[in-house]
């Protein structure tokens, strides 16, 4: 009797349930990059929720607590260069791993009673190993699906950026309540201990990764291999000087402007100005990331629905990213002149809208070569992350500048100093929405990854 790789057909059969196993792996390293975004976002989120307890028990001032937000983001930069280089002798699986167990470690001197320094310098070094998670996630997915399937599971490990909050939000706001508010901290540790396992035992590097874009790829799925992953490597510095390059900075600096004052001051407006308790706030504070992740599935089936038409990726990513960032600069302007319910509504949009950065390096991948995908999205987050550097400590600026002090421990806020919140806030609403503004126009404007890539390839790729 003849085995069944002799019979007819069955060499199609057999690639067939090959394709059906790597589409299920694809798809499971696609949720377990979800997740890591979920706890790379609620490390940012955790702050903002413990500020009404942690600044008065450490005795830090609105501009020290400001300066902290926006220390998280001072090694961004750097160690997002770093990492970026090194993607290019390193799996990413291996990266993300070392992430996540570091990410998990700075968590746990807080919980064993760090102080103010001790809180600042364990932010410094959290928001360094943070860097380039966005980058290496979407090199991780990039690697599981074909050119023209990239723009969902992009768009969902994106939403997991926004899941983060919603998740985190509700959780340790109750954990704060119950146990108090360096056990926020502790939790986040455990459940990214819990996750570098889950990661170590599945987690891999798929068939369009960059060092397997050879003899694998043509083994996995030689059809789906043409096009952008058959761009040769060019001169990185050739797509640093480019206008796609310097409009995609500009966007993505908006929606770090925009993460670093959420994360660091909504729940204090929330709590301050609207008058949210902050079990309240615990939920409320869901509502923008739930529309954000909402916006990103969204756009994520438009953007696979109209690559597989043929649309370039300017018109699938970067127009719906561009304009998506001006509702959300429009809504940050009408928030001075509102209040109550409507507030809410508008903070909601507002943020939503604002906080689906991935969507940037995703377009900026199309234009280079698989091998410097993980390279070229780092440095955009290096880059573009000095938004979220600047708009913690400004926002700070901005509310002594209207009067605002903090009240002593066991204190309740005055009606002047919620007054002089508001003031401070109020003003960083009108500039936020000024740097939104700009950051969309000049995305739906300038970014464009297609013709990029096209270009370099003409110019440099012969000769590289």
């Amino acid at each position: 009797m003849s085995s069944s790789t002799d019979a007819p057909g069955s060499g199609t059969l057999t690639a067939a349930v090959r394709t059906g196993r790597m589409n299920r792996r694809a798809w499971v390293v696609t949720a377990l990059l979800v997740l890591f975004q979920v706890i790379a976002f609620a490390d940012k989120a955790v702050l903002g929720l413990v500020a009404g307890e942690a600044m008065p028990e450490l005795g830090i001032s609105a501009v020290e607590f400001g300066f902290i937000g926006s220390a998280f983001f001072f090694l961004y930069s750097v160690v997002s260069f770093g990492v970026g280089i090194l993607s290019r002798r390193v799996q990413a699986t291996w990266i993300l791993l070392a992430m996540g167990v570091f990410w998990a470690v700075m968590q746990f001197p807080m919980l064993l009673g760090g102080g103010a320094a001790i809180l600042l310098v364990t932010r410094v070094l959290l928001g360094g190993a943070e860097g380039p998670a966005t980058a290496m996630s979407l090199t991780s997915v990039h690697g599981w699906f074909a050119p023209e399937d990239r723009a969902l599971p992009s768009n969902l490990v994106a939403a997991g950026s926004a899941l983060g909050p919603v998740v985190a939000a509700p959780a340790l706001a109750w954990v704060i309540v119950e146990f108090g508010w360096r056990w926020a901290f502790g939790v986040l540790g455990l459940v990214g201990l819990v996750w570098s396992v889950v990661w170590l035992l599945v987690g891999s590097d798929g068939p369009f990764a960059g060092r397997r874009a050879g003899a694998d790829r043509k083994a996995a799925a030689p059809a789906e291999a043409a096009g952008v992953d058959s761009l040769r490597v060019v001169p990185v510095r050739a797509l640093l000087l480019s206008g796609t390059f310097a409009a995609a900075v500009v966007g993505g600096f908006g929606n770090f402007w925009t993460q670093g004052f959420l994360t660091t001051w909504s729940p204090q407006y929330l709590t301050g100005v609207i008058g949210l308790s902050l079990g309240e706030v615990g939920v409320v504070s869901t509502l923008p990331w739930l529309f954000g992740a909402g916006l990103l599935l969204g756009l994520g089936v438009l953007g696979r629905r109209l690559m597989r038409r043929g649309a370039s990726v300017r018109a699938a990513i970067a127009v719906p990213f561009g304009l998506a960032a001006v509702v959300a600069g429009v809504s940050f302007l009408l928030l001075p002149v509102t209040g109550g319910a409507l507030a809410v509504v508008l903070l909601t949009v507002a943020a939503g809208c604002s906080i689906i950065y991935p969507m940037v390096p995703s377009a900026l991948a199309y234009a280079v070569a698989p091998q410097q995908r993980g390279l070229v999205m780092a440095v955009l987050g290096g880059v573009a992350s000095i938004g979220a550097i600047c708009s913690p400590f400004v926002i700070g600026v901005l509310m002594e500048s209207a009067g605002y002090r903090a009240p002593a421990a066991g204190q309740q806020r005055t009606p002047e100093m919620v007054e002089a919140m508001a003031s401070g806030l109020n003003h960083g609403f009108l500039l936020t929405g000024a740097v939104l503004l700009i950051a969309g126009l000049a995305a739906a404007l300038f970014l464009r990854p297609d013709r990029t890539g096209r270009r370099l390839q003409e110019q440099h790729a012969a000769t590289a």
